[in-house]
């Protein structure tokens, strides 16, 4: 029982922590454009297919 009083307030300020972490992902712009950066990838690989292709 004794250990509640320690497991308690250790969880309430590790969510407080990852609130905190997330909060500041969403305010720096990691989330903004997610899409954009997939379709990078694609359209890159694409590229390098009509590349090899063309030679």
């Amino acid at each position: 029982m004794d250990i509640l009083y320690l497991l308690i307030p250790l969880s309430s300020v590790l969510v407080l922590c990852i609130l905190a972490v997330f909060a500041w992902a969403l305010n720096s712009g990691q989330f903004d454009d997610v899409e954009q950066h997939g379709e990078q990838i694609l359209d890159a690989a694409q590229e390098s297919l009509d590349l090899s292709q063309g030679a």
